[in-house]
């Protein structure tokens, strides 16, 4: 059976698992996993790729990601071929480093977030390269670190997930700490490394009580997520395959015009995109909304990506400020 395309609109969530060829190493020193890392960290602030969550393994790695406007596989493609010409040059060998195709899931953000978070970061301690929770507090070649505080990645959209645990950074860092600790007896999680109607709906029993009560859930094995979320993507990707190049086009020109404000206004693109309640940056961030979503007709969905806020934030915002243009 040929291999289905990826979904690739710009702006989706993706779980990204890649794996060495024959199971094999991915990176044998530490001069290898900072290579590996600052490369991943690198391409994506050049190709406006988001990263949530990652863990470099020996023979595979695991990434949270929301891909920029040029997609996924632009990034995908300079990160896995630059850093196998590199391996490969320091290490005095030849051929394939990785498996030919890396494995895409795109997930349901509502549902699956926190869990994909909690899923990646554990998998050093899973995998006993560190032995405690303290451990990999402090660990470099995983994201967890970063979240806690203790690492430093400018790369890393650390405040988009910390915002999700608690409205200020020490209560984020704690309710999200916590998250992680309950969930170390879970052990192997199978149903957040693959999309599919089984996975998506928590397993067979699930399933098959669906079936009697007469529903039917459309799947797709490469999402992860309800039979509504994988209809509509579908819809979305088949139209974007049609509509490509007016939606890259519409995708970059609203990152023209989110670089021109921050620069006006001189406040970064990260602190927009932080989720900051400062009166400035809410005020910037509601301007933007605003004109993007009334002027240029972009969808909640995607102004909430370009702004780092959900979509009901979005709409709370343009109700707020047409509610107070009428007064």
């Amino acid at each position: 059976m040929p291999r289905q395309a990826r979904l690739d609109a710009p702006g989706t969530l993706h779980h990204i698992i890649i794996r060495g060829i024959e199971k094999k190493k991915i990176v044998s020193c530490d001069k290898d996993r900072q290579d590996f890392v600052a490369r991943m960290g690198a391409i994506a602030l050049e190709t406006e790729t988001s990263i949530y969550a990652w863990a470099l393994m020996n023979n595979h790695a695991h990434i949270l990601l929301r891909s920029g406007s040029s997609g996924l596989s632009r990034y995908m493609r300079r990160l896995l071929s630059g850093y196998a010409i590199s391996y490969n040059r320091r290490h005095r060998r030849h051929g394939h480093l990785f498996q030919n195709r890396y494995k895409s899931i795109v997930c349901e953000e509502d549902s699956y977030f926190k869990e994909l978070v909690r899923y990646i970061h554990l998998n050093p301690l899973r995998a006993k390269i560190v032995d405690n929770l303290t451990k990999l507090d402090h660990y470099r070649y995983c994201g967890h670190s970063v979240l806690m505080g203790r690492v430093k990645n400018d790369w890393q959209n650390r405040y988009y997930v910390l915002k999700l645990f608690g409205p200020k950074e020490g209560e984020a860092k704690r309710a999200y700490r916590w998250f992680v600790k309950m969930g170390i007896d879970q052990g192997h999680r199978s149903d957040l490394i693959g999309g599919g109607l089984i996975r998506s709906q928590g397993g067979w029993s699930a399933v098959n009580a669906l079936r009697r009560l007469g529903v039917r859930e459309k799947s797709d094995e490469r999402i992860l997520g309800s039979g509504e979320f994988v209809e509509q993507l579908i819809q979305q990707s088949d139209l974007a395959r049609k509509e490509q190049f007016s939606v890259h086009k519409r995708w970059q020109r609203t990152v023209s015009y989110i670089n021109k404000i921050c620069k006006k206004e001189n406040i970064s693109i990260e602190a927009l995109k932080s989720g900051s309640r400062r009166q400035k940056v809410s005020a910037i961030r509601s301007q933007v909304a605003k004109k993007i979503v009334e002027e240029w007709g972009v969808s909640l969905t995607e102004a909430g990506r370009h702004l780092g806020v959900s979509p009901s934030a979005i709409a709370k915002t343009l109700y707020r400020l047409n509610s107070h243009k009428s007064n």
